[in-house]
């Protein structure tokens, strides 16, 4: 026989083993535990007085002070009282002990449960469904999961209660809470095996019971059953909503959103709350299903464009053809609905009672949009919430906020918390904390940390982190220091993330501004020790990252015996782990010894990576053939060349820019230029790094000649020039003497660098004009400030072409009109 038979029939025994022997056995063990009964204990039935109240009167305070016996921890105290209540009163029923075990059900207290359901079995006392149910709910809450479902199993099958549902519904629940698949399946075996069915009740906890199993398949299971059994209402439509929503299944959570609409506005809204405040209508649980086709029952929200469409005063809207959500729900005079002999949806919906759950099933699903950052649901959401009456809440608005902000951008999205403060909506902590994130990768500092002081309990690293980014890119490391001192006095714990930007910010000293010397070395490796020990501290071990980023701060201060001792520690901490991971780290190294010139290390670097089988990657080959540049060996960089195609890795811009300067150095322009020529035959998408290579050593060694044909040569492939085109070719001429023609390369380039094709249109031309023509002296302190967001050569041609104007030289904003671009026009 199998384990599995062995199980099965071991439990079926469990069913039929007398529930009396089980209670015994409970109450037992509450008897060890507490000690024997003082059996000797009276109460004194004397003080209580039965005038005008009866035996319900005195059984009801009897109840209560074994209630009260309990609460205060007295349990043999209670014992005695309820063997008392047993034996002053022989007419007993079902209602003299709801009060005991509502408080067993509360508390919960199933061991004192069973005992009273063992005296009361004892005294042929009988009970009904409220006091089983009752039983079974203090087993369930009080972890009995067995007990409870060996007792709903005797009662059905001595007490006739197989089909009393509310039993199975309220151990399902518990198996929910408990996360008892085993449990689950014994109850769906029994009642499946009693034929007990299911109602409405019965889908709400498996379809919880679904949602904790991330099982979205038995979602649409229960969905197809329910609806084909019953027609559909709103409390459990808001069930199956809620559920497609946690499951981000967003296309069926905004079905079902629809057919809670159309009931809505059908005024079937009949609605009570049952004894755990959960939404049901009152009318009789027969599963009758509808006669209409499912899509029958749904209000097409797509269909009724002119019941929807928003009429917005187009000299506001400024000619747009999207809508705009701010404005339409701040300018609300300019907001009307077109109904056209249709119903009115915000009357039917004004004194429903069903408002609150529609609002919050809409609040569920724009929350959803934001877990897969679906931006036009949630616009689309928003904007029937409007249309339907319902005010949107904080957790809608923090929904719709995260979901769309990152195509919205942060001035859009404040615009919405504007609103919100408007209407006195309090922000969620997620609201604030997501823009604060989203202002720091803006480079908003200021904005990103105002947010971060309105979080009321800021426990979540990630705004922080983001802001030290901020700081990071920006190079303000002073900002990042208060930031960390904030983190700090909060007691908020670094992780990994933080310490790699600590590494990134604070690591390096003079460096990339100055070179450094002993002292910034000194401090460098301070800084370094201090992060390390707050580190283990607080038990975070390097990430491949932070170790990264070390290792560049090392380099960067010229502390190459430090960088190769922290490289062999990052060999020990990760050759074990992905080897791939390493590569990063390997390069980092050899970058900074190539760009130190200590070329031999370099090479050694190189030989016991290959030796330790750590893999290379293209960009491990471009900077070894910069390392030959150094040594000026074109031979040696054709042999890495070859490794590296032997290794799968196709030549790319960088690896053929890595080629040329190599040439270069050692002043063949002639190969380099028919280098040049190859890149473009074999169709390799040149860039400005390439050219602006010749550009460099043609301008060290006086050759315009060179440097001329290299513009026109970015000019016919439409690359645009950048400042270090404009400087080596102005400062190219400059050298020679040539000042007039300086300034009109100078000219022409910053035009080039405006607009790729050389020709401004009348538009922009005016705009660029009232900039650099301007006579004021803040002139320039504009231009830095429209521009600031913009690429910073855009900053720079305009200050080029300004500084032109101001040295009396007419702007040529069509290149085609200056007489230098036609000269070079000829030469390629």
């Amino acid at each position: 026989m199998s384990s599995d038979s062995l199980i099965r029939k071991s439990e079926k025994n469990a069913w039929r083993i007398p529930y009396q022997r089980i209670a015994n056995t409970l109450c037992e063990a509450k008897l060890h535990e507490n000690g024997p009964r003082n059996v000797a204990l009276k109460l004194e039935l004397s003080t209580l007085t039965t005038s005008g109240h009866g035996k319900k009167s005195i059984t009801k305070s009897m109840q209560l002070q074994i209630v009260g016996a309990l609460c205060r921890g007295e349990r043999s105290t209670a014992s005695s009282l309820l063997s008392n209540l047993a034996c002053k009163n022989q007419l007993l029923g079902a209602n003299d002990f709801v009060h005991i075990l509502q408080h067993c059900a509360r508390s919960p207290d199933p061991l004192f449960a069973m005992e009273t359901w063992r005296m009361t079995e004892e005294k042929e006392i009988g009970l009904n469904n409220r006091c089983y149910l009752l039983m079974i709910q203090s087993l369930c809450k009080g972890g009995y999961l067995d007990e409870a479902f060996n007792l709903i199993n005797f009662l059905g099958e001595n007490h006739g209660l197989h089909r009393f549902l509310p039993m199975y519904n309220c151990f399902l629940e518990a198996c929910a809470k408990m996360q008892s698949m085993i449990h689950v399946n014994l109850c769906l075996e029994l009642m499946e095996r009693q034929m007990v069915g299911k109602n409405e009740g019965t889908y709400r906890e498996l379809l919880e019971l679904a949602v904790q199993q991330q099982n979205l398949s038995a979602v649409h299971e229960i969905w197809k059953h329910y609806i084909k059994h019953y027609n559909l209402s709103i409390p459990y439509l808001r069930n199956f909503t809620w559920s497609f929503s946690r499951l981000n299944d967003l296309n069926s959570a905004y079905e079902t959103l629809q057919h809670m609409v159309a009931l809505a506005m059908k005024r079937r809204l009949y609605i009570d709350r049952n004894y755990k405040r959960r939404m049901y209508f009152l009318r009789l649980d027969i599963p009758i299903p509808s006669n209409l086709p499912l899509s029958s029952q749904k209000v097409d929200l797509e269909k009724y464009e002119d019941v929807f469409a928003l009429k917005m005063d187009t000299d506001t809207r400024n000619n747009e053809q999207s809508i705009n959500f701010n404005r339409g729900i701040s300018e609300a005079g300019s907001v009307k609905l077109c109904m056209k002999n249709k119903f009115n949806i915000r009357r039917v919906l004004r004194s429903s009672s069903i408002r609150p759950v529609l609002r919050l099933s809409f609040s569920n699903l724009i929350r959803a949009c934001a877990q897969t950052q679906n931006s036009a649901l949630a616009e689309k959401l928003m904007l029937q919430m409007q249309n339907l009456g319902l005010q949107p809440s904080s957790t809608a608005y923090d929904g719709f906020i995260r979901a769309t902000v990152s195509e919205r951008g942060i001035i859009n999205s404040m615009e919405v918390l504007k609103i919100m403060q408007q209407k006195n909506l309090k922000p969620h902590d997620s609201t604030l904390q997501t823009l604060s994130i989203e202002s720091s990768k803006a480079l908003e500092l200021d904005l990103a940390e105002a947010l971060m002081d309105q979080i009321s309990i800021l426990k979540n690293l990630r705004p922080i982190n983001a802001f030290l980014a901020a700081c990071d890119t920006m190079d303000q490391p002073e900002r990042a220091i208060s930031m960390f001192a904030k983190m700090k006095q909060l007691k908020l714990q670094p992780n990994r993330r933080t310490y790699e930007l600590l590494f990134s910010l604070f690591a390096s000293v003079n460096a990339p501004h100055e070179e450094g010397n002993r002292l910034s070395q000194a401090d460098c490796m301070k800084r370094i020790k201090l992060i390390e020990m707050d580190m283990a501290k607080n038990g975070v071990q390097h990430s491949h990252l932070s170790m990264n980023n070390l290792l560049k701060a090392l380099g960067a201060e010229g502390m190459m015996r430090e960088m190769i001792q922290y490289l062999h520690v990052a060999e020990n901490l990760f050759s074990r782990s992905n080897t791939y991971l390493l590569t990063p780290i390997y390069n980092t190294v050899l970058h900074s010894l190539v760009e130190a010139h200590d070329i031999h290390t370099a090479i050694k670097v190189f030989q016991n990576m290959k030796y330790c089988s750590v893999p290379s990657n293209g960009a491990t080959y471009v900077i070894m053939i910069d390392c030959c540049s150094s040594l000026r060996c074109f031979k040696s960089a054709c042999a890495l060349v070859s490794l590296m195609l032997r290794e799968g890795y196709n030549l790319e811009t960088m690896t053929y820019t890595a080629l040329i300067k190599v040439l270069l150095e050692q002043e063949d322009f002639d190969e380099a230029l028919n280098l040049l020529d190859q890149v473009s035959t074999e169709g390799i998408q040149r860039d400005i790094p390439l050219y602006n290579t010749f550009l460099k050593k043609a301008f060290a060694k006086g050759r315009t000649d060179v440097m001329e044909y290299i513009i026109e040569h970015m000019r016919q492939n439409g690359v645009q020039p950048d400042a270090t085109t404009c400087w080596y070719m102005f400062g190219g001429y400059v050298e020679r003497g040539f000042y007039s023609t300086a300034v009109e390369a100078l000219q022409v380039l910053s035009v080039r660098m405006l607009c790729e094709n050389g020709n401004t249109t009348q538009e922009k031309r005016i705009e660029f004009e009232d900039l650099i023509l301007a006579d004021d002296v803040e002139a320039e302190s504009r231009i830095l400030q429209f521009y600031k967001d913009s690429d910073w050569n855009i900053i720079a041609a305009l200050l080029q072409l300004r500084w032109c104007a101001i040295m009396g030289f007419p702007t040529y904003w069509s290149t085609d009109q200056s007489l230098w671009s036609k000269r070079l026009s000829s030469l390629v």
